[in-house]
C-alpha cells in the first residue's frame, strides 16, 4: 500500500496543487455553506468520487483486454481497487473544487484488429461507464423517494445523499472526461472520428492538452459547461 501512495504522488507538479488550492477557496466562499456542512457534503461524496474515477478507468482497462490488448493487465490495470486508479490531483481536484479525473490507463492499440473503431470503443467505456452509476444512483434515489414519500431521516437521509452525490460526480465525470480537450476521452473520441491524428498539429496539441485544460478551467470555461449539461442529465435521470 505505502508503495501505491508513493506512485500516486510521484511528479506532482506544485503549480497544479496551487491552482486547486485557488479553486478550493473560492468554492468554499461562493458556496453559502458552514464549514462543518461543508465538510459533510465532501465526506458524502467521497464513495461517488472514489467509484467513479475508479470504475471509470478501470473500464478503459477492461475493454482494451478485451479487445485484445494486455497492457492494461500487466500494469495491474485490470482492477477495482482505487489505489490503481487514482490520479492524486484529479482526486483532489474532483474533492475540492468539483472536476477532476483518474490516472489514464495505458493502452497499445498496435494489439486492435480494428483499431480506429477499438480505440474509439476505449475511449467511451470509461464515460458511459460513468453514465451507467448516475443511471442507478437516480433509480435508487427515485425508490428512496417512493419508499419514505419523502420523508427521510437517519440512515437513509444518509444514504440518499450518498446516492444523490454519486449520480452528480459521475455526470460530472461524464461531461468533464467528454470535453474535446486531450488528455480527455472526448479528445479520444473526435480523434478516431475525425482522423485528426494525421495532422501535424495533432502531437504538440496533444502533449500541452493538460496544460490547456488547466487554462480553461481557471477561467471557468469548463464550469459553463459543467453545470448546464449536469443539470440536463440529472433531470433526465430523475
Amino acid at each position: 500500500m505505502k508503495e501505491n501512495f508513493r506512485r500516486m504522488f510521484r511528479n506532482v507538479n506544485p503549480a497544479i496543487l496551487i491552482i486547486i488550492l485557488v479553486l478550493l477557496v473560492n468554492n468554499m466562499l461562493s458556496s453559502h455553506r458552514s464549514l462543518s456542512d461543508w465538510l459533510m457534503m465532501q465526506l458524502l461524496s467521497l464513495p461517488g468520487i472514489l467509484i467513479g474515477l475508479t470504475f471509470h478507468e478501470a473500464a478503459h482497462g477492461f475493454v482494451s483486454y478485451w479487445l485484445g490488448d494486455p497492457t492494461p493487465k500487466l500494469q495491474g490495470r485490470l482492477s477495482l481497487n482505487p489505489l490503481r486508479h487514482i490520479d492524486p490531483i484529479g482526486f483532489l481536484a474532483l474533492f475540492f473544487a468539483g472536476f477532476g479525473w483518474g490516472e489514464p490507463v495505458q493502452i497499445n492499440p498496435s494489439y486492435y484488429k480494428h483499431r480506429r473503431i477499438d480505440e474509439l470503443l476505449v475511449s467511451l467505456a470509461g464515460v458511459v461507464t460513468n453514465f451507467i452509476i448516475a443511471a442507478l444512483s437516480a433509480a435508487g434515489l427515485r425508490l428512496i423517494f417512493q419508499a419514505t414519500y419523502g420523508f427521510m431521516s437517519g440512515g437513509m437521509e444518509i444514504l440518499f445523499y450518498i446516492l444523490e452525490y454519486m449520480m452528480t460526480i459521475n455526470l460530472v465525470l461524464m461531461v468533464f472526461n467528454l470535453l474535446p480537450v486531450p488528455p480527455l476521452d472526448g479528445f479520444g473520441i473526435i480523434t478516431q472520428i475525425f482522423r485528426l491524428d494525421r495532422y501535424s498539429w495533432y502531437y504538440p496539441l496533444y502533449r500541452n492538452g493538460f496544460y490547456i485544460l488547466m487554462v480553461l478551467i481557471i477561467f471557468n470555461v469548463t464550469s459553463r459547461i459543467l453545470t448546464p449539461a449536469v443539470l440536463f442529465f440529472a433531470d433526465l435521470l430523475l
